[in-house]
């Protein structure tokens, strides 16, 4: 009885650890965001290129998707603002775990399986920036399909930063249906090249 009730104990501790931590990581990312509205182009753009889809015609689908482009612009603008904005917080503050699960404050005891997320966001912002101006000259179709798939793959790293990898491959399924590997694929081969060697701890 004595073990058990030492496990429940520790078991209770470790959850009350492991809330706080992610609270405060959500405030910290919560800090920056809140003076933009990235997170609300983010969700006008998702929305509206799944409606442009759901058009009848192929005509009908390239006007709703034209009148996206200011939001497009701001979006990628913001997303640049809050990588800059996080710049400015320490380096251990802003690690990221490679473990699936939640490991509270491992940047600080086994940095080596942490990467650094203000650098991810600098990918994310130079991702978008990229296919909101059709770099690779793509059609209006496979443009708003890219440019889905590098939203959700940003949606994603910020649930990674603030619950655990886990967690954000269930939110990115359950949201959008995509597993992470999927969505991967279908960002922009820049974006894709830089997030691999981010993964793998390789230098830029």
């Amino acid at each position: 009885m004595d073990s058990v009730l030492i496990l429940l104990m520790v078991a209770l501790a470790w959850q009350v650890l492991r809330v706080r931590y992610q609270r405060a990581r959500i405030a910290l990312l919560g800090r920056h965001l809140g003076s933009l509205q990235l997170e609300r182009h983010m969700e006008t753009l998702t929305q509206g290129y799944s409606r442009a889809i759901r058009e009848e015609t192929e005509s009908r689908q390239l006007q709703v998707l034209e009148t996206f482009a200011q939001t497009e612009r701001a979006m990628a603008s913001q997303a640049n603002s809050l990588a800059n904005a996080m710049q400015k917080e320490s380096p251990q503050a802003a690690r990221v775990s490679m473990l699936s699960l939640c490991v509270p404050y491992i940047e600080r005891f086994v940095p080596a399986v942490t990467r650094d997320f203000r650098e991810l966001l600098h990918i994310h912002a130079a991702g978008l920036r990229h296919v909101v101006d059709n770099e690779d000259h793509l059609d209006a179709k496979a443009r708003a399909f890219q440019l889905s798939a590098e939203l959700y793959l940003l949606q994603h790293s910020c649930h990674w930063f603030c619950k655990s990898r886990a967690v954000a491959d269930a939110r990115l399924m359950l949201r959008h249906q995509a597993n992470h590997q999927k969505v991967l694929e279908s960002v922009s081969a820049a974006t894709r090249h830089a997030y691999q060697q981010w993964q793998r701890g390789d230098e830029r």
